[in-house]
């Protein structure tokens, strides 16, 4: 009798996925941003499509660099739960809690706290590559500075909220240091590019250039995953390229030429759509580190990725110049030269360190309490009042083609928030 009272037990196949159903596979060919999407798990082959796509999606909400490299992280974790590990995943919580006005309080604190610290971070960006200090109004051609600084800060600040948030947690599950190093590489050298295109092009025309990252997604998810967009999404792809493209054809206003350090739209534009590039590398294997280590929180991905940009932006900016006289890149010692020579520098330096540190709390607390299209919505809109406040307030006047280019950019922008909104309640209605 023993036989018949037990129930028959489901034979589970590759990634814990019933026999019978079939599942892609994760060769050791397989590109990291596959592979990561694998060893998360799949429910059957037609929602593999769907799965990459919505991936791919998520990958271009990337604003200022402060904001961009652990948001992906953080939805991952919150995705996933603080514990990890395997079994059946539940879904998380993304309502804030509380009563409906408790809730409106959360969301308008943390709008409030995004769009003060990037747009904050955004004009003292601008201020420092475009300014001139000192009776000798020279200008601080050390942006890359800016990312040494900011490593260090983010790297203190993490292992202070490690502390705080998870001190004497077990480590196990965890991702070690060590695993943060490749990547660590592209986030050191994607970032510096992206800066440095303030010397070619202006703040407004960075911002719309690095609002495009849907672009090289979307035509890598094409033509190397062969993952299928819809027609909506491919009008969004349209009219964002369009945009960014008819901004850069048109002409750009004497006044906000003459601030730029060495005006060259092409290279401007150039190492944008490369950041954009290592961007795109980070951000998947940022998400396969967490796949492997499920534990990992946003925290550690951010202590150990800013450890090592840390420690590759010393040995670029104060190792190398010791050793090679002639060393073309940023040096160091020149930055830390001229910040004492210009205190209003080393202010402006700390406070853009810390309002990139202070919004990375902002992001985390949104994606944990309301969900990553809503981080994604407000992280949008704080890109369009920066350009405004750069015109406005930083005197970069936009022609009226030019406000329409902008215009075109965010509605595509606007349109795939849209997209990724309905196909959440359809999601939502279905469970």
């Amino acid at each position: 009798m023993e036989r018949f009272s037990k129930k028959k037990k489901k034979r589970k196949g590759q990634y814990g996925v019933p026999a019978g159903t079939s599942c892609p596979t994760a060769p050791r060919h397989v590109p990291p941003l596959t592979r990561a999407l694998l060893v998360h798990g799949c429910t059957a082959p037609n929602s593999y499509n769907q799965r990459l796509r919505e991936h791919h999606a998520i990958a271009t909400d990337s604003p200022l660099a402060g904001e961009r490299n652990h948001t992906e992280s953080a939805m991952v974790s919150v995705r996933k739960g603080r514990g990890g590990g395997g079994g059946v995943r539940s879904r998380p919580r993304v309502d804030g809690g509380g009563s409906l006005a408790s809730r409106v309080a959360v969301l308008a604190f943390c709008v409030a706290g995004i769009w003060s610290a990037y747009i904050t971070q955004g004009v003292l960006q601008e201020t420092l590559s475009t300014k001139r200090f000192g009776p000798e109004a020279r200008r601080f051609d050390h942006l890359a500075f800016l990312n040494f600084a900011q490593n260090v800060v983010c790297f203190v600040w993490s292992f202070i909220m490690i502390k705080l948030w998870s001190g004497g947690s077990n480590p196990a599950g965890r991702a070690p240091l060590s695993k943060y190093w490749g990547v660590s590489i592209t986030n050191t050298i994607g970032p510096t590019m992206g800066i440095e295109a303030l010397k070619y092009i202006s703040y407004p025309a960075q911002v719309l250039a690095k609002s495009s990252k849907m672009i090289p997604v979307m035509l890598m998810g094409t033509l190397l995953y062969g993952v299928k967009y819809t027609l909506p999404e491919y009008f969004c792809t349209f009219l964002v390229a369009g945009g960014v493209s008819s901004f850069a054809l048109l002409k750009t206003s004497s006044k906000t030429i003459k601030k730029l350090a060495n005006p060259n739209a092409p290279l401007g534009y150039t190492l944008c759509f490369l950041n954009l590039a290592f961007d795109g590398y980070t951000n998947s294997t940022q998400d396969l580190i967490k796949s492997r280590y499920p534990k990992t929180n946003p925290w550690d991905i951010m202590l150990g990725m800013n450890l090592w940009g840390t420690i590759y932006n010393t040995v670029i900016m104060f190792v190398a110049p010791l050793l090679f006289s002639n060393w073309p890149y940023a040096n160091g010692f020149e930055a830390v030269r001229f910040c004492q020579q210009n205190p209003e520098v080393a202010w402006d330096i700390i406070m853009f360190c810390l309002c990139g540190a202070v919004g990375q709390n902002f992001i985390f607390l949104t994606i944990s309490r309301f969900g990553s299209l809503t981080n994604t919505t407000i992280t949008t809109t704080r890109k369009f009042m920066s350009i405004v406040i750069s015109s406005v307030i930083s005197g970069n006047p936009l022609s009226l083609e030019q406000w329409g280019s902008v215009v075109m950019v965010f509605s595509g922008l606007s349109l795939q928030i849209y997209l990724k909104w309905q196909r959440k309640k359809g999601r939502d209605h279905k469970e």
